[in-house]
C-alpha cells in the first residue's frame, strides 16, 4: 500500500512540475494585420487543445500603419484556412484583385521608350513542366517574356477579373492575390480571432516588462499599473518593438546599404467609377518608386525614395506632378522606413513578427507576406514546454534569417538590374550596388544559363524562380542565347499560337474587373 502511495505522489508530484513547464498562457502585443494574422494563425493550431488562452493587448492609442494593401497569392490559402468567407472579406475590406505588379519606367527611357514597362504577374512560367525562359530568347523577345510565357499580361492590359462570376471560393481561371484597405482588414482579423479562436482582445498601454533571472519576460507594466503575466509573448508592436528591442535589446541587422529608399509620402486619392487596374503599378523615379493601387472607390498611392538624394520639398514636388493634385495642403502622411531586420527573430520565450521583426520596403508586398509566413510557421511549430524554446527558437532563427535575406535579394534586384543612370540614385543601386555573396553568384550563373528550379534550393525560398524570371527577363537580362533545335522556330510560333487561342478563349468568359466587384457587392446587400 505504502509503495502505491508513493508511485502515486511521485505522478502527481511530476504532473505539477510538468504542468509549471507547460506553455499555456499566450500575449500578442500589438493589434494591426500582425497581431491579427498572429492570433487567428495561433488560433487554428491550439485553440482546439486543451487550456491554451490566447490574448491580444493592444494600445488604444497606436493607429494601425494602413499602409500595407498590397498581397500576394498565398494569402487566398490562409484566408480559407481561417474559415473566412472570401466574399465577406471582398465585401468588407473594400478588396480589389491583384494579378501582379506593372513596373513603369525602371528602365533607361533613352533606350526603350518613355512609358516602358513590364509585368510581373502570378502566371507559372513553366508550361507542361517545361522552362520557356529558353524559348523566348531564342524567339527575337518581340513579344514581352511575360506575354510569351503567360496569358496575364493580357488579362491586365483589358482590365478583366481573374474569376469568373460561378468561381468558387478562393479560386478562378488566373493566379491572384488582393488589393485591400489595412484598416479594415485587421477588423476583419480581430472579429474572426475572437468569434472563431476565442482570442480575448484587452486594450492597455504595455510600459515595460519585468523579466526573468535568464532574461526571459515574466509579466508586463501597463500604463494603469496591471501586471499582466504569461508564459509566451509575440510582439506585434511595429515600429515601436516594445518587446524585442526595448525590453530584450536585440538589434537590427542593418540592410541600408543594399536597399538605400529610407522614407515614403503615402496619401489616398478619391476615383468614383472608373476603371480598376487588377494589378499594382510601380512606377519609378530618379530617386525611388511610386506605389498605386486601386480600390474601389479610393486609390492608395505613395512616393517611395531616398533622402539622402532627394529632400522632402523635391519630393513632394515630384509627388503632385505625377498626381496632378498639390499636396502642400493635403498632409501626404510620412512614412519612415529602417531596412532591415532582427539579429534574433526569437529570442527567450519572445517572437516578434511584423514590422517589429523587420522592414523591406514594399516593391513586392513583402510585409504581409513575411508576416503571414512566420505566423503560420510559429502557430505549426509551437513549443508545448519551456524546455523546447532554446531548440524551437534555433530553428525559427535560422529559418527566417534566410528567409529575410533573399527577400532583401529579391528586391534589390529591380534596382540592381536597371539601366537608368540619369541620377546619382541609380548610379549607387546599380554601379554602386553591394550585393550578397548569393545573389553575386546567382546572377553570374545566369549570365551563361537561365534560372532553373534546382537553382532555388531551400523550400525557404519566399520568391522563386518564376519570380526571378519574370524581374530578370522584363529587366533585359542578358542570359546568353541557348544553342537550341533546327526546329525551334516552328515550335516557337506554335506556343504562340497556342497562348493567343488559350486568351482569346478566357476573355470571352472573364468579366471586366469593376464589373466582378460591383455585382458581388450588390450580391452582399441583398444578403443584409
Amino acid at each position: 500500500m505504502l509503495k502505491k502511495a508513493q508511485l502515486r505522489l511521485g505522478f502527481f508530484l511530476f504532473e505539477i512540475c510538468e504542468n509549471s513547464m507547460q506553455i499555456k498562457r499566450i500575449a500578442i502585443i500589438g493589434g494591426g494585420t500582425a497581431g491579427w494574422l498572429a492570433a487567428n494563425h495561433l488560433g487554428v493550431e491550439l485553440s482546439a487543445q486543451f487550456g491554451y488562452e490566447i490574448t491580444l493587448i493592444e494600445s488604444p492609442n497606436v493607429p494601425i500603419i494602413g499602409v500595407g494593401e498590397g498581397t500576394v497569392p498565398h494569402i487566398r490559402a490562409t484566408l480559407a484556412r481561417f474559415e473566412i468567407s472570401e466574399a465577406e472579406f471582398i465585401d468588407c475590406c473594400d478588396v480589389t484583385f491583384k494579378q501582379g505588379i506593372k513596373f513603369v519606367n525602371w528602365l533607361d527611357s533613352k533606350k526603350h521608350g518613355d512609358e516602358n514597362y513590364y509585368y510581373h504577374p502570378f502566371d507559372p512560367t513553366y508550361n507542361d513542366n517545361e522552362n520557356w525562359a529558353p524559348l523566348w530568347l531564342n524567339s527575337g523577345m518581340q513579344k514581352s517574356y511575360a506575354d510569351f510565357v503567360g496569358i496575364q499580361e493580357k488579362a491586365c492590359n483589358d482590365f478583366l477579373s481573374p474569376k469568373l462570376i460561378s468561381s468558387l471560393p478562393y479560386q478562378g481561371p488566373l493566379n491572384y492575390a488582393y488589393h485591400l484597405n489595412a484598416v479594415k482588414f485587421a477588423k476583419l482579423l480581430a472579429k474572426n480571432a475572437q468569434e472563431r479562436f476565442g482570442v480575448i482582445h484587452k486594450l492597455a498601454n504595455i510600459e515595460c516588462a519585468t523579466k526573468g533571472a535568464e532574461g526571459e519576460i515574466l509579466s508586463l507594466l501597463t500604463s494603469d499599473g496591471e501586471t499582466l503575466a504569461f508564459d509566451f509573448y509575440v510582439d506585434c508592436s511595429g515600429f515601436h518593438s516594445i518587446l524585442i528591442d526595448k525590453e530584450l535589446a536585440v538589434p537590427l541587422v542593418d540592410k541600408s546599404s543594399q536597399i538605400i529608399t529610407n522614407a515614403a509620402l503615402a496619401i489616398q486619392i478619391p476615383s468614383e467609377n472608373q476603371p480598376i487596374p487588377p494589378f499594382t503599378i510601380a512606377t519609378a523615379h530618379k530617386a525611388g518608386w511610386i506605389w498605386d493601387i486601386a480600390l474601389l472607390n479610393r486609390r492608395g498611392v505613395g512616393f517611395v525614395y531616398s533622402d539622402t538624394h532627394m529632400s522632402e520639398s523635391e519630393a513632394i514636388s515630384s509627388f503632385s506632378s505625377y498626381l496632378g493634385v498639390e499636396l502642400e495642403d493635403m498632409n501626404p502622411r510620412r512614412v519612415p522606413m529602417r531596412i532591415g531586420y532582427r539579429k534574433k527573430l526569437w529570442e527567450k520565450n519572445c517572437v516578434a513578427l511584423g514590422l517589429a521583426q523587420g522592414f523591406v520596403e514594399p516593391l513586392e508586398a513583402t510585409s504581409i507576406l513575411v508576416t503571414d509566413y512566420a505566423a503560420e510557421y510559429l502557430a505549426k511549430g509551437f513549443p508545448k514546454t519551456e524546455d523546447q524554446i532554446e531548440n524551437f527558437s534555433r530553428r525559427f532563427n535560422t529559418t527566417f534569417t534566410y528567409v529575410w535575406e533573399r527577400v532583401i535579394d529579391f528586391v534589390q534586384l529591380h534596382y540592381f538590374l536597371s539601366d537608368r543612370r540619369d541620377s546619382q540614385f541609380w548610379l549607387d543601386n546599380t554601379e554602386g550596388a553591394q550585393l550578397s555573396d548569393e545573389l553575386k553568384q546567382r546572377l553570374d550563373i545566369w549570365k551563361t544559363q537561365v534560372p532553373e528550379r534546382q537553382d532555388f534550393f531551400s523550400k525557404f525560398e519566399v520568391f522563386d524562380v518564376d519570380n526571378y524570371l519574370y524581374i530578370l527577363y522584363g529587366m533585359k537580362y542578358p542570359t546568353r542565347h541557348p544553342v537550341t533545335a533546327s526546329d525551334t522556330d516552328v515550335y516557337i510560333n506554335q506556343c504562340i499560337n497556342h497562348k493567343n487561342q488559350q486568351f482569346n478563349t478566357l476573355k470571352d468568359k472573364l468579366p471586366d474587373h469593376r464589373v466582378y466587384l460591383e455585382k458581388l457587392k450588390q450580391h452582399m446587400a441583398r444578403l443584409v
